[in-house]
């Protein structure tokens, strides 16, 4: 689906997941590349079929939002279809890809029961070799794609790709629609529930009125979307310190506040939140 001028977004039915296309005259950006090498295949032949059909320069280089399996896995397989295109993404996620990606491999191997468990542990996990700490811009010829680390949010290493002539911004997961998480952020076990906020507030400076935004999953959304889902994590975070604060013990906390999402889905954002508070701003007993 084309979202805005020469930029186009797939969305898998595999996660929900993303898969954007960027072109300009010099070649294609393609942003995230699917969750194993036999997924990231199909990507490969619907950019073929795009460039091909649209008369597109070819594809140049492959930015990873995060490192995440979902959006990393199809590397190896973009390197081997494309040759030796540029793979970029921000130096956390470039350094957590490998490991994250073999703690997965060690997740599905244990799930015999999951119908993608072979393609998964099939799949070479290789990291960008492009990195950098806060902004970088890249040059398709006649368009800038400028790649920004608004700060740690869903991951340490998120960035985000803003096509300023197109007004288009690749969130990745640090904004979510999708309804298979029924619109709930990723609170993953290697979140920064305290920094996302913040980090939303620079994704929103990037944002205007009419601005296209496409999240790591799901449909495209507009500014309200990302300030409302800003509003929300915000709660999140600012609840966690106010529970912090009163002493209450981190394994009662879900139980004790009124939240913004379901309790079951903020495990993991309570439990990296109280980890991320200094010892000032809790009040004993904590346990």
């Amino acid at each position: 689906m084309e979202v805005a001028d020469r930029c186009w977004v797939a969305r898998h039915r595999w996660f929900d997941v993303n898969v954007s296309v960027v072109a300009g005259a010099r070649g294609v950006l393609v942003v995230d590349t699917h969750a194993s090498a036999a997924a990231a295949r199909e990507v490969v032949e619907d950019v073929r079929r795009l460039t091909s059909s649209r008369g597109l320069a070819p594809v140049v280089a492959v930015v990873n939002t995060h490192e995440h399996f979902d959006h990393t896995f199809g590397n190896a397989t973009m390197l081997e279809a494309f040759g030796e295109v540029r793979t970029i993404a921000h130096e956390v996620a470039a350094e957590r890809t490998v490991p994250a990606g073999e703690r997965i491999k060690q997740a599905y191997d244990d799930d015999r029961d999951d119908p993608h468990r072979d393609e998964v542990l099939a799949t070479q996990v290789v990291a960008a070799t492009e990195t950098f700490s806060s902004a970088r811009a890249l040059d398709l010829g006649d368009r800038l794609v400028e790649l920004v680390h608004p700060g740690r949010g869903h991951t340490g290493g998120d960035l985000v790709a803003r096509v300023p002539d197109a007004d288009i911004l690749l969130a990745g997961d640090l904004v979510e629609e999708s309804t298979v998480r029924h619109g709930v952020p990723g609170f993953g076990e290697d979140c920064w529930p305290l920094d996302w906020p913040l980090s939303l507030d620079l994704v929103l400076g990037l944002v205007g009125p009419e601005t296209v935004v496409v999240p790591g999953h799901g449909a495209p959304v507009g500014r309200d979307f990302v300030s409302e889902q800003r509003s929300a994590i915000g709660i999140v975070a600012e609840t966690i310190r106010d529970l912090a604060a009163r002493g209450v013990p981190v394994d009662q906390a879900l139980a004790a506040a009124d939240w913004p999402y379901p309790p079951e889905d903020l495990a993991a954002a309570v439990r990296r939140g109280y980890e991320q508070l200094p010892r000032s701003s809790k009040r004993l007993p904590l346990l």
